[in-house]
This record gives structure tokens, C-alpha cells and sequence, in this order.
């Protein structure tokens, strides 16, 4: 049988490129030939405690941001061809590829389970064409860029609206990337890293702050106005994005919120974080919540197909250099998204 290499998770830290047998499709299923996939901020967090949420008995297959052709359709699938170019959601049709799973698309062959039972046009949708035009590395982004606009959405962010992104990582850039295509402009990025500052920037953010250097609640004063809250002044921002994942974030924010401010959480807080309800009754806040992406991924595919956002992909490597590609997107100063080029594995 043809063998076929799999990033897999052993346990914490522990992550190898293992032989594994080529996937045998059945009816309903489709095999995807992967050509790129991006190393996500959540597949640092499982490498770090060495599964989804605790490490497994068995290894853990990840890779989920990802883009293919298609190789083979089972007999009991329809509207899809072998040789259409695609990307793929991980959590459609019930599965969790990468996201544990027993698949996952940092490998060269990837089977796409239960095709032939997902429902058009809903998160049971898994397999979605992309056009000619967008290239592998860019449809890669798809699932990411949805993530950033996610958090967009579930905050109903305006062109009216004065929004502070925090974290200006892959999803806090694609946040800021989707404001620009929309045409909201106020936004303000926040980072240590002058690297991602510099993408921040370059991608949409109006003003860029580091707490390494700057005051960042007296400079987000200064940018974006005061609101009076009980005698005392606020920021006039309306919409806060915490893509960090950094508990005390959530506290600033809460503290330095003026009335009927919403906050959209994307970033991933493992951690129990104290909330001051008090101050959200009296302030009439909105906290929501945000998780993967919009239900029609033509939304990010329209996006990217009509804005260059080429230059969040800081670093490129094969499919034999993961280690090396793993180590620079645990790096947060490094930059941007890491990609895994498949195309020649």
C-alpha cells in the first residue's frame, strides 16, 4: 500500500512528520490532493498541551487553514468533480479535520469524509470551489480570513464605528483586512511586534500602538476621543476585537469601555478571565463571542479574490522543514502566517 506522510501530535511539544497509508475513500467521501496549508494560532495550542484540549491516547493529526485539487469523488457525491480546485471547511459535514480528528491537512493526500451528506449553503457545506484566478498559497487564507471576519460580523462593526484590534496576528490581520474591504477606517492595532505592527498597517489600521513603548489607553484617548461615564472619561472607541488571548486584555477593556461599547472575543482564552458585570450592566456593554467563520465561505473568497492580502504570508516552507516552520510561528515576533507548501510533497 502507498505510504503517504501526516503531521501528527504525540503529546505536549512533541510533534513528528510520520508515514501513514494512503486514504481509501469510500461512496460518500472525497480525496483531496493538498497543495497549501497555513500553520494556525490553534495549532500552537494544541502542540502545547499535547491534544485538542489535554494530550490523547493516540496521535493527533493537525492542519486545517488549507486549499487542494480534488482527486476522487466517491460514487454517492454530486456537484463535485475530479480536478476542481477547492477549499475545504474542516468543521463541515461533522468533521474536525485538524481540529481533532482523525484527519488533519499538513499531509499530501487528504480524505474529506461524509461529503455526500452535507447540506448546501450551511457549515454541513465542506467542499467549496475557488476560482482559477486565486492561487493555492492565497486559498489557503480562506479559513483564517473568516475567522478575522467572523469577529467582524458578531460585532456588527459600521463604517461609523472607532474600533481597537488587540492582538495583530493572522486573525487580528484578517479582522483588520476585512474593515478595509468593507471600508471601516478608524482602527487602531495593537502588538509587540513592530513586525505584525508594520502588516497592521500596511493592511487597513488607520494607527498602530506597542505597550512596550506606548501608553495605550492615554493614546487610544488621544485618537479616538473621550466619552463622560459617570464623571469620568472614557475611550470613545465603539467596537474592541481581543484577538490575543491575553486574560488581563479583557479587564482593560472593560474598565476602559465607554457606554454601550461591544467587544468581540476571537482570541483563544484557555484560562477562566474575571468579569466585572457590574460594569457591564452600567455601562449597557455588548460582549460577544466569535468561532470559525461566516456560514457562505464565497464571502472570503470574494475578498480574496478582489483584495491582495499576499503580504501576511511572511514565511514559506515544505512539507520536510515543518519543525523548522513550527519553531518561526511559535516565534511571536516572526511576522505573519506561516504556509506549508504541499505542492511538491
Amino acid at each position: 500500500m502507498e505510504k503517504i506522510r501526516q503531521v501528527n501530535i504525540h503529546g505536549p511539544g512533541d510533534v513528528r512528520l510520520d508515514e501513514s497509508s494512503m486514504p481509501e475513500p469510500g461512496p460518500g467521501d472525497v480525496l483531496v490532493r493538498v497543495m497549501a496549508c497555513g500553520i494556525c494560532g490553534s495549532d500552537l495550542g494544541y502542540v502545547k498541551v499535547g491534544g485538542l484540549v489535554r494530550p490523547t491516547s493516540q496521535p493527533m493529526p493537525i492542519g486545517h487553514e488549507f486549499s487542494g485539487v480534488v482527486e476522487f469523488v466517491g460514487r454517492d457525491v454530486s456537484g463535485i468533480e475530479n480536478g476542481q480546485r477547492v477549499v475545504v471547511n474542516p468543521l463541515g459535514a461533522g468533521n474536525q479535520i485538524g481540529n481533532g480528528g482523525s484527519e488533519g491537512a499538513f499531509t499530501p493526500h487528504l480524505l474529506v469524509r461524509n461529503v455526500a451528506n452535507a447540506e448546501e449553503g450551511t457549515n454541513g457545506s465542506c467542499i467549496i470551489p475557488i476560482p482559477d484566478s486565486l492561487s493555492f498559497e492565497l486559498a489557503a487564507l480562506t479559513e483564517p480570513l473568516g475567522v478575522g471576519m467572523q469577529a467582524v460580523n458578531r460585532a456588527n462593526v459600521t463604517q461609523d464605528d472607532r474600533v481597537v484590534v488587540f492582538g495583530a496576528g493572522p486573525i487580528g490581520l484578517t479582522a483588520i483586512a476585512t474593515m478595509k474591504y468593507r471600508g471601516i477606517e478608524d482602527v487602531i492595532a495593537i502588538d509587540l511586534s513592530d513586525t505584525r505592527l508594520a502588516l497592521a498597517k500596511s493592511m487597513g489600521a488607520r494607527h498602530t500602538l506597542n505597550p512596550d513603548r506606548d501608553s495605550i489607553w492615554q493614546e487610544i484617548r488621544k485618537l479616538h476621543g473621550t466619552s463622560d461615564v459617570f464623571g469620568a472619561e472614557m475611550a470613545g472607541t465603539n467596537v474592541y476585537i481581543e484577538a490575543t488571548g491575553s486574560s488581563p486584555i479583557i479587564g482593560e477593556i472593560l474598565r476602559s469601555a465607554k457606554r454601550e461599547a461591544r467587544l468581540s472575543i476571537v482570541g483563544l482564552h484557555r484560562a477562566e478571565v474575571p468579569v466585572s458585570f457590574m460594569l457591564v450592566m452600567m455601562k449597557q456593554l455588548t460582549i460577544v463571542g466569535s468561532l470559525a467563520q461566516p456560514d457562505d465561505w464565497n464571502d472570503m473568497i470574494e475578498l480574496l479574490v478582489d483584495s491582495d492580502i499576499s503580504e501576511m504570508i511572511t514565511h514559506r516552507f515544505s512539507l520536510d522543514r515543518f519543525p523548522e516552520a513550527l519553531a518561526t510561528a511559535q516565534d511571536p515576533t516572526a511576522g505573519g502566517k506561516v504556509m506549508i507548501d504541499l505542492s511538491e510533497s
